[in-house]
């Protein structure tokens, strides 16, 4: 028999077990690296064995699923629903990087300038697709793509189309059903609803702001060590006549 502290500590541990949250920098580009890992896996192994007592049924992701959590380990068909969505968005998303901006290859003065601020290497076009191939390689490249949505949505002066394309930028990276939604505190989220009733030029400047601020914290200091920014560097050093 239990005694009351043990059962008192049960509840409490089942409680902290269940909880979720959303998560933030980092945290967020590991979930996206296991999510990927696990749609790469099943896609490879195929289908899994039928489950026990239920001929005919198959169960990819083995007995222990869950269905009260929002994680990738779930068996129901909603999340069936997700990981089809997903599979789908990652190929859209392998077509949209491969369309970069247009720009001049950078020379050793951008490229070296990118390194004395965050605002530098954002208003250089070379820049942003440097950073962006980065963003790509930590999963986190709706940041980008939804900043650039952003600034040629606010650049539209035509009244016309705005209603649609502000729900085109909500459904891409706002929606909590969308693989490229962006990470955005409750405030900015509950905002963006309220303006999405008549939506207009300013509907996303909040959340531009803070997944700007996000990439100038979290990727732009990560960027600026690594190997990708050191090498662009080198190389171009290699090439001027400078040197």
């Amino acid at each position: 028999m239990l005694l009351p502290e043990s059962i008192s500590s049960t509840h409490t541990d089942t409680h902290a077990y269940c909880r979720w949250q959303l998560p933030m920098g980092s945290e967020r580009m590991e979930m996206r690296k296991r999510q990927m890992s696990v749609q790469q896996e099943s896609a490879a192994g195929g289908t899994a064995p039928a489950q026990q007592g239920q001929p005919g049924q198959a169960n990819p992701r083995g007995s222990n699923a869950c269905c009260f959590c929002w994680c990738c380990c779930c068996s129901c068909s909603w999340n069936e629903d997700r990981d089809e969505r997903n599979r789908k968005a990652s190929y859209d998303v392998k077509e949209e990087t491969s369309d970069c901006e247009d720009c001049p290859k950078p020379t050793l003065e951008e490229v070296r300038t990118w390194g004395q601020s965050f605002d530098k290497l954002m208003c250089c076009p070379a820049g942003r697709n440097a950073f962006r191939q980065f963003l790509r390689t930590e999963f986190s490249e709706e940041n980008m793509l939804f900043w650039l949505a952003c600034e040629e949505f606010s650049k539209d002066a035509n009244k016309t189309p705005v209603e649609e394309r502000a729900r085109v930028i909500y459904e891409d990276y706002i929606s909590i059903l969308s693989p490229k939604e962006v990470s955005l505190d409750s405030r900015v989220r509950e905002s963006i609803n309220r303006n999405m009733q008549e939506p207009n030029l300013q509907t996303f400047e909040d959340a531009q702001l803070q997944i700007y601020t996000l990439m100038q914290r979290d990727s732009y200091p990560r960027y600026m060590n690594s190997a990708a920014y050191k090498n662009l560097l080198n190389t171009l050093s290699e090439q001027s006549p400078e040197s």
